[in-house]
């Protein structure tokens, strides 16, 4: 997980449409930005708590007055609900790809799978987030039931494999989807971005497992 600092550094990571993090023009205060608020944000979301983090502590690790945050967001709320819009933003778009809307059902889930450790691994301190929220309030809940969509549409996608006859047939498709989620929603508490294991690796090893599992060929 990134510290504060580093956080801070990134370079701003395009919305899946395109735009800014929350589609508007940079403004606020010399030194900051509304992202890179947003990014220091997000990191003492997931090391605090969301709920345990105030607009004090925000303002601590900023090194700026909690009025001047109010230059860039409105509240602590407001800040929860851009760092979940660009998790789930991320996630979203996968399911709009063509790869993942035509073709084998089996190539289509491959595709979809592969590119949310992508999204994952590109937005980790978000879906770190996104991961650990507890629905106490209703931004949320709102956040929790967009992620339970996108998992019902690769649900559905597992089923229409498993119809096709491209998987097996003896493990319900809810079982094989929260299984799969369960191995990738894992990767938020182990994976250093920058170290030996390269995304490019990590998907792969993700689909092998998946859809290979541990047995050796032969």
């Amino acid at each position: 997980m990134p510290s504060a600092s580093r956080t801070a550094s990134t370079t701003d990571t395009p919305a899946a449409n395109g735009t800014s993090l929350n589609g508007t023009a940079k403004r606020g205060r010399p030194g900051y930005d509304q992202q890179s608020v947003l990014r220091i944000a997000v990191d003492v979301f997931n090391r605090h708590g969301y709920d345990a983090t105030s607009m004090g502590i925000l303002a601590e690790n900023l090194g700026i007055s909690k009025s001047a945050i109010y230059h860039h967001v409105p509240s602590k709320g407001d800040l929860l609900k851009l760092a979940l819009d660009h998790a789930l933003g991320g996630l979203e778009a996968i399911l709009e790809q063509p790869e993942a809307t035509s073709g084998a059902a089996d190539a289509r889930l491959e595709f979809v799978l592969r590119q949310t450790v992508a999204v994952l691994v590109e937005r980790l301190p978000f879906v770190t987030l996104l991961l650990r929220l507890r629905g106490n309030t209703e931004i949320e809940r709102d956040a929790l039931e967009r992620r339970r969509a996108f998992d019902h549409k690769v649900a559905a996608l597992i089923s229409a494999a498993r119809d096709e006859g491209s998987l097996r047939q003896d493990i319900d498709p809810r079982t094989v989807s929260r299984l799969l989620f369960g191995m990738i929603n894992s990767i938020v508490e182990w994976y250093k971005p920058g170290g030996s294991l390269s995304p490019q690796k990590l998907a792969d090893d993700v689909i092998t497992m998946a859809f290979d599992g541990l047995h050796s060929e032969g």
